[in-house]
This record gives structure tokens, sequence and C-alpha cells, in this order.
């Protein structure tokens, strides 16, 4: 039998088990499957591998658990240790936004630019979500959905759409509601589980905009839409 497999296992199991414990504070007395248990609620990676955690650690028990002879009774395959080393990685030295995740381009305007810029710069560069700003702050985004809900509303009180897109700054219809309902700030060490994450807590998300520092009127650098999840996942699963 494989001792190095069984002892690659065991030493993942551990990391994992003391990773846990520091970032949840838990007590040591609490078993390793008690804790998987309560890290699901607020741990994405765990979530996600809840069912093999709880798997490893029958598997660590029939381990560590010898037989009356001093036999190992049980080493885990190939897969089994490649898995454990894989969340071992994801929640021990997780994958930050910056260093996995390749910068767009980014479209952004000034406040002071009318809609009517902002409407033909949508339609030329195809950009949904443009941050506006004020200076070197950002104050907000504007994107498809604000745009057409105030155009409706000059529609309903029989405006003109062309003098209003004309003379009306691009800041006048930037709602802070929006910045917090539709966009979440991460910085560039937040990890790419909490893009996940933050995709799965607001299902009314239409982008995360990365900051160095993740703070609200920061320059943003990356913008990351649905669109993104799948290359997300993909660099998750190949995370070595």
């Amino acid at each position: 039998m494989d001792k190095k497999n069984a002892a690659e296992f065991i030493n993942s199991y551990n990391k994992i088990d003391a990773q846990l414990r520091q970032l949840y504070d838990f007590k040591p007395s609490q078993s390793f499957s008690d804790m998987v248990r309560r890290s699901a609620e607020k741990n994405g990676v765990v979530r996600k591998y809840e069912n093999d955690l709880m798997d490893f650690a029958r598997l660590r028990n029939a381990i560590v658990h010898q037989s009356t002879d001093g036999k190992i009774i049980a080493v885990p395959c190939d897969e089994v240790v490649e898995e454990i080393q894989l969340i071992e990685r994801l929640l021990c030295t997780p994958p930050t936004i910056g260093a996995t995740l390749r910068e767009k381009r980014i479209v952004s305007v000034d406040d002071s630019i009318s809609l009517k810029q902002v409407i033909r710069l949508i339609a030329n560069t195809n950009y949904s979500n443009l941050p506006v700003y004020r200076g070197k702050r950002m104050v907000g985004i504007v994107n498809n959905r604000r745009i057409i809900k105030e155009l409706g509303t000059v529609i309903e009180r029989g405006g003109d759409i062309d003098a209003f897109a004309s003379q009306t700054p691009v800041v006048q219809i930037v709602r802070e509601s929006d910045l917090f309902t539709y966009y979440k700030y991460l910085s560039k060490n937040d990890t790419l589980q909490d893009i996940l994450d933050a995709f799965e807590e607001n299902k009314k998300l239409l982008a995360v905009l990365v900051s160095e520092n993740g703070r609200e009127g920061e320059r943003v650098e990356n913008i990351v839409t649905p669109a993104d999840l799948v290359q997300v996942n993909k660099i998750l699963e190949d995370y070595r």
C-alpha cells in the first residue's frame, strides 16, 4: 500500500483543519465534521466541497486508526489526494483577483458629459457598465438599465427625449442606490471565491467592481460580470 498517499492526505487534512479553526475561531474540542458543517454556512469553498470533506473525515479516521498489528488499513487513491490538496490550496492560499484575472479595458466617463454622449459611447463600444468620475473619484455607474428608466420617464411626461439627452449631464441620472444594489466593490487582494459568493448572495448583481482596496470611490481597475464566471470557475478548478 502507498504510504506516501496516506501521508500527503493527512498533511492536507491537518492544514484544512487548522485553517478552519483559525478562520472561524472554533474550539479545540470541536470535531472536523462539525467545523465543516458550520463553515459551509459562511465559506463558499467549504460549501462546495462539504460532502467530500465529510467523506475525508471518515477516511482520515480509517487511516490513523491502524489495525492491531500496526498496519495501515486504508490508503487514499491518487484522485482523492489531488482533490484534498486542491481544497487545501483554495482554503489556505486562495487565488486572488489581482493575481489571476487579466484586467479588462474599461470605458469610463466624466460626470459632466451629456447623457446623449454616453448613449453614443455605449452604442459604439458595447460596454454597458460605465464608471462615472468627478476628477479622480468615481461617483457612480451608468448602465443601460438606468438610461432606459430615465428616458422612459421623459416619454411618460411627454417630454423631448433628444433635448433631455443633450442637456442632461450624466451625473444627474446616476443613483447611489444603483451602486449598492447592482454592484459590489472588491479589492485586488480579495479572492476569486469572493466573486462567486457575491453573485450567489445578490441575484440582482450586474458586476463586481475591482479596485486597489475595494473602497467606494476608488478608480475601478477591473469589472467582472456574469459572463466572466465560467472563466473564474475554470481558474479555480485548475488551481495549482
